[in-house]
Parts: structure tokens; C-alpha cells; sequence
């Protein structure tokens, strides 16, 4: 199976937190699911914590390379720059990755690098993986809580895309 590519500096187990969160789900292919990652209008569907998603540089709601964005989650307003973007295609995985930062009083408090992989598996099945390394003081705290929420919140959003994706095409 494909692994999420890291930049510099996000290697998992090099930054004050790491999560992943996968689901592999059966009668799904990774073009059928694409569309609920990559164009944010089908986020809302796909995880209900998501709000103000807004893409900087236009009215467009799909995401591509390059892309800034921006959008609130449990009250946090992120910003994000896409840094990977490759749909799945011919037995390639999808790859989405952006850049995504917090900022507050002007100074960057959380800053991130999320990796998401959507791929075929033999049996017509579907893998769906996210991975996000997590750098600052709010990721030092994350780290502390043993109710990890991250990792809960996380696999809501993941299993979300999966059950969207089924339900828009039965």
C-alpha cells in the first residue's frame, strides 16, 4: 500500500504530534470518493465540523495544486496552502496534501502538514487515509490529552468521505 509523502521538518515522530486515521471500505473505488476530499463543497456532507471554507483566490470549490484556503474547525480558523494534489487515476493513488497553519495576535501558533490517500484495493475496496503532523505549543497540548480528539475527530472526517461517496452513488 501507498504511504503519505512528508516535507521536510513533518516527518511523524520528528514533530510535537502525529495522527493517522484510515478506513477501508468495501463497493468503493478512489474515483468515486475523490470528489468528496477534493472539492470542498462536499465537505460540510463528509464532516459536519467544518465551517467557512472559502478558497482565496476565486469562487472555485475544488481544490488544487497551489490552492489557498481557509476553514474553521471546532471554532479554529486554519488557513492552508495545497502542496500536493494528484487524483487517482490508472491504479495511481489520490494525493492531497496541504500546508496548514493557526494563526493568533499576528503569530503562527499551530502549524501542520496533513496527507491524505485515497486507493483502490484489490476485491473493489477502497482505502482512505489521512495523516497530520502537528507542530507548536497547541500540538504539545494535543499530545498531553489521552482522550486524543484529534484522532477521534479525524476518523469521523474519513469515515464521512467513505459514506458520502457510497451514499451519493447507490
Amino acid at each position: 500500500m501507498s504511504e503519505i509523502t512528508w516535507p521536510e521538518g513533518y516527518l511523524p515522530g520528528t514533530t510535537d504530534y502525529y495522527v493517522s486515521n484510515v478506513t477501508v471500505v468495501a463497493g468503493l473505488s478512489a474515483a468515486r470518493a475523490w470528489p468528496f476530499l477534493a472539492d470542498t463543497a462536499h465537505w460540510p456532507e463528509s464532516y459536519g465540523e467544518l465551517a467557512q471554507i472559502r478558497i482565496h483566490d476565486g469562487g472555485e470549490t475544488e481544490l488544487r495544486l497551489g490552492t489557498r484556503f481557509e476553514f474553521a474547525v471546532s471554532g479554529t480558523l486554519v488557513q492552508a496552502e495545497v502542496n500536493e494534489y494528484v487524483a487517482p487515476a490508472g491504479g495511481v493513488p489520490g494525493r492531497l496534501a496541504w500546508h496548514g497553519w493557526v494563526e493568533s495576535n499576528g503569530q503562527t501558533v499551530l502549524d501542520a502538514h496533513c496527507g491524505w490517500l485515497i486507493e483502490d484495493l484489490p476485491g473493489s475496496r477502497v482505502r482512505i487515509l489521512w495523516q497530520e503532523t502537528l507542530i507548536g505549543a497547541a500540538a504539545r497540548e494535543l499530545a498531553q490529552l489521552k482522550s486524543r480528539p484529534a484522532l477521534n475527530t479525524h476518523q469521523d472526517w474519513v469515515e464521512g468521505i467513505a459514506a458520502a461517496a457510497l451514499a451519493a452513488n447507490a
